[in-house]
């Protein structure tokens, strides 16, 4: 198979995941019950085949297509279930860099990908994904001299066994009734690669229970109680790491909390989830170990007192809210600074929380729950660091309000996310889609020094330009518009087909158009759209798509 090959196979997995999607979640009772197995496991090979697509051309290789699709697996990654696939899809990646996928890289792939996932996890538990995906492997390895096809369908046979097997295997499967949901989810890829090279789907019997499952609570130990039950799924992305800080932080995301994963692309790029207490101490673990991005958190049922007045409020998980008929009863709430800023976020639909002043996290807090609607989407743009943002977040949700914090760290990047809200869509896919489009946004900013100050780049005097790429500076000129310029050319090395700025209340007069000249200049066919943002600190907001 080469990578048009993996293409059809990825898009074969999207649909067999839609259509055992309900089945899926109906089996997912471990580690939570929160039925949403398959709605994570088909978002995360969303983002895999969004990142896999973008390489597709005639020429493309087994390995170009295999590591985008395990790229995008790990920063797009929902849940427990879709770290682990983002692994499997890193495997095969890895077995195929210097020929297509076939029976001896296939093998390969399984091999690696089972070592890749035990790896990942603090506590690897049997009767679940990892040991289906083992068997899997081994049932590839019984097939030494046969096809692609002989060799995909074994793995499947092999997996679809080891399938039926779990409940024996893992008291709570037992207890339900039920097989583990991700490891159905594994034998719907396998099938889809049997599908693929063979021309056939294999018949497996239905697994979804024929009645909602019941799952009895576990009696705490000695050694827990209420207060450090896990409570929350928690979820970012790293970068500027390494594998040493990788190893502290799922050292120390164990000791908070289960359902330990910290998974790489095998590029730099990272993703780590925790079922834990404390969402707080969580994130602040990440902080330390690396640039964080991404941040998810969802609250299990559960109770905990207001942030602000010690009400107590009852949490849900968004995801097992009821879809609605038609358009959803969403808004969307943006943080802005700047008149002219908050007036773009309001004529795109947003409610504006603003002024010249710092937004508090209590102020968001109030802000969310004057919202009219039942779901509603936060766009922070930057205004509360990730700790706020994470207990603000769990505060706001209640049993009649999903919530949801999407990682827009600059207005440019709420703008652009905003730009693709549709709320036709259920709301994890519209936040999904919301994030993506603010994550691929590259942001800036032009300030002048208000003091003599050192910096990454050396040491700025007061009324120094200064140009930022998200929060560090990467230049420093005596002129202003000379930084800005600089930073431009910076900027858009990378690439980009649009740029936006958003200009602030002190930008010197002619600022917007010299920049909007020397990007017409320099780089001919990028699209230049400018806005009087009215904001105070930043004389230029920039963003890049």
């Amino acid at each position: 198979m080469d990578g048009t090959a993996l293409l059809r196979w990825g898009r074969t997995c999207l649909d067999g995941l839609e259509n055992r999607r309900e089945e899926i979640n109906a089996l997912n009772v471990f580690p939570i019950p929160d039925a949403d197995t398959g709605t994570n496991l088909l978002a995360t090979m969303r983002a895999a085949m969004d990142a896999a697509d973008a390489k597709a051309s005639p020429t493309v290789s087994a390995h170009e297509v295999a590591a985008a699709m395990a790229h995008g697996a790990t920063i797009g990654a929902r849940g427990n279930s879709g770290i682990i696939l983002s692994q499997v899809l890193r495997g095969i990646a890895e077995a195929v860099r210097t020929e297509p996928l076939s029976a001896v890289t296939l093998r390969d792939a399984l091999n690696r990908a089972s070592v890749l996932v035990r790896d990942a996890l603090s506590v690897p538990i049997e009767g679940t994904i990892l040991t289906v995906l083992d068997c899997a492997a081994a049932s590839a390895e019984a097939c030494p001299d046969a096809s692609l096809a002989d060799v995909a369908l074994a793995a499947a046979d092999g997996a679809a066994k080891a399938l039926g097997d779990t409940p024996s295997q893992l008291g709570v499967l037992r207890d339900a009734g039920v097989v583990d949901a991700g490891a159905r989810g594994l034998v719907v890829l396998l099938d889809s690669l049997v599908s693929v090279t063979l021309g056939e789907i294999p018949a497996r019997p239905e697994y979804a229970p024929s009645e909602p499952v019941t799952v009895r609570a576990a009696e705490p130990t000695d050694t827990e109680t209420d207060s450090a039950a896990p409570q929350y799924e928690v979820m970012y992305l790293l970068a500027d790491t390494d594998l040493e800080q990788m190893a502290r932080l799922r050292a120390r995301l164990t000791e908070l909390g289960d359902s330990v994963v910290v998974v790489g692309d095998g590029a730099g790029s990272w993703s780590a989830h925790v079922h834990c207490a404390d969402a707080g101490a969580a994130v602040e673990a990440g902080i330390a170990a690396g640039k964080l991005s991404g941040i998810r958190i969802e609250s299990f049922a559960t109770t905990l007192h207001d942030m602000t007045s010690g009400h107590l409020v009852t949490h849900t998980n968004m995801d097992s809210a009821k879809e609605t008929n038609g358009p959803a009863d969403r808004g969307i709430l943006a943080v802005a600074a700047g008149d002219g800023a908050a007036a773009l976020f309001e004529d795109a639909g947003a409610v504006v929380l603003g002024g010249d002043g710092a937004v508090t996290a209590a102020a968001l807090l109030a802000a969310i729950r004057a919202m009219p609607n039942r779901e509603v989407l936060v766009l922070p743009n930057g205004a509360l660091p990730a700790h706020d943002l994470v207990a603000v977040g769990v505060a706001a949700r209640d049993a009649h309000r999903d919530v949801l914090l999407l990682p827009s760290a600059s207005m440019v990047q709420g703008l652009a996310a905003l730009a693709v809200h549709d709320r036709g869509r259920i709301a994890v896919d519209d936040a999904f889609a919301m994030s993506e489009a603010a994550a691929t946004t590259r942001w800036g900013s032009l300030r002048a020094a208000r003091e003599r100050a050192l910096t990454m780049v050396g040491t700025c005097e007061a009324g120094d330009g200064l140009g930022l790429v998200g929060h560090d500076v990467v230049v420093i000129d005596h002129d202003v518009r000379a930084a800005g310029l600089t930073l431009l050319d910076r900027m858009l090395a990378f690439g980009g087909e649009l740029v936006t700025l958003l200009m602030g209340a002190a930008a010197p007069d002619g600022l917007a158009d010299d920049l909007a000249a020397h990007i017409g200049e320099s780089f001919p066919g990028v699209e230049v759209t400018v806005y009087s943002g009215g904001q105070h600190g930043d004389l230029v907001q920039i963003g890049v798509e």
